[in-house]
């Protein structure tokens, strides 16, 4: 068994290197035609993206057609490529952070947030856009940095209990998430007023679906990214008791929770300087005392979960069928 891929030549592109180009300059010319006059109404939101809307997310996505073309092109590794790559696709997942409510209002329709459906399809499609640009990215360092262009493995000494430990990190990182969801339920109660969940006229079923999944994504999913019971369900458990626990039930949610709370909460801090630097009178707004540990609490919440979700699955990824790994 080889220890590595054959470093005598590159892989082949995978078909998200196509997939990359074609959807940012679909995408960037719908944004293109609504820059120009021909934007649909997004309901009681207003828009459909932030931070880069209209011709900034034209630009963007133009850059990103470039870049993913570039990248299945090169014959060597380009870091700068890669580098760029990433820019472009962050500022794309700026644009964006109304996913967020999309996904809990679709889930919970009783909480009735704002939602809009044209809002909703172009939002997914510039989170898409900013995906499947970072994969070409990542396409492209396997391919031509010696990587396993299956899984991204390198070569060295193979360790395979490497694959079931969890690293000291990752364990602070949960603990860490867990600290910052009871920070904010604290910070919440602390200042003695309303509910810890979203805005608008909730229903009760809706809401105590809420709290509970808010709770559960809290403390329980980042505890069992780091613990043996998220691995393998405990034998007193009737019925599936030692059995594995299929690491997409987990890795799912923790990456989609952890990406909402960065990217929403990422661009919320941002928008609370400029009201703290500027401030202008909002009837009936939450203090910014409350806003300045609630934010931050949120964004290093889903910090400390993306970090647990990485070593988790590193840690319970199987051996590569390519590389062996």
């Amino acid at each position: 068994m080889a220890d590595r891929p054959d470093p005598s030549g590159p892989s082949r592109p995978s078909r998200t290197t196509v997939a990359a180009p074609a959807v940012a300059l679909g995408y960037g010319t719908l944004q293109a035609w609504w820059a120009l006059g021909g934007a649909p109404s997004f309901g009681r939101l207003g828009t459909d993206l932030l931070v880069v809307p209209r011709w900034g997310a034209v630009a963007l996505c133009a850059g990103a057609a470039l870049l993913a073309y570039r990248l299945r092109r090169a014959r060597r590794h380009r870091p700068a490529l890669v580098a760029a790559a990433a820019a472009v696709a962050a500022g794309l997942l700026l644009g964006c952070p109304f996913l967020l409510l999309d996904v809990v209002g679709g889930l919970l329709p009783g909480l009735h947030l704002p939602h809009s459906a044209t809002g909703f399809l172009s939002r997914a499609g510039c989170a898409a856009t900013a995906v499947l640009l970072a994969a070409a990215a990542l396409d492209h360092r396997r391919r031509l940095h010696g990587d396993c262009p299956r899984c991204g493995r390198t070569g060295g000494p193979h360790d395979p209990g490497a694959r079931t430990r969890t690293p000291r990190w990752a364990r602070r990182a949960a603990y860490g998430a867990v600290a910052s969801c009871w920070l904010r339920i604290l910070a919440q109660y602390g200042l003695g007023f309303g509910d810890p969940g979203p805005p608008g006229t909730a229903g009760a079923v809706s809401l105590a679906a809420f709290e509970t999944g808010f709770v559960l994504a809290g403390t329980v999913l980042p505890l069992s990214l780091v613990r043996r019971w998220g691995r393998d369900v405990p034998r007193r458990v009737p019925l599936l008791g030692g059995r594995r626990v299929p690491r997409w039930l987990l890795l799912g949610p923790a990456a989609a929770v952890s990406a909402g709370l960065l990217v929403y909460f990422g661009v919320g801090i941002g928008q609370l300087v400029g009201e703290t630097l500027h401030p202008v009178p909002h009837p009936g707004d939450l203090p910014l005392s409350f806003l300045w540990v609630a934010m931050p609490a949120y964004w290093l919440w889903g910090l400390g979960l993306g970090a647990a979700a990485l070593a988790y699955g590193r840690a319970t990824r199987p051996p590569c069928r390519t590389c062996g790994r």
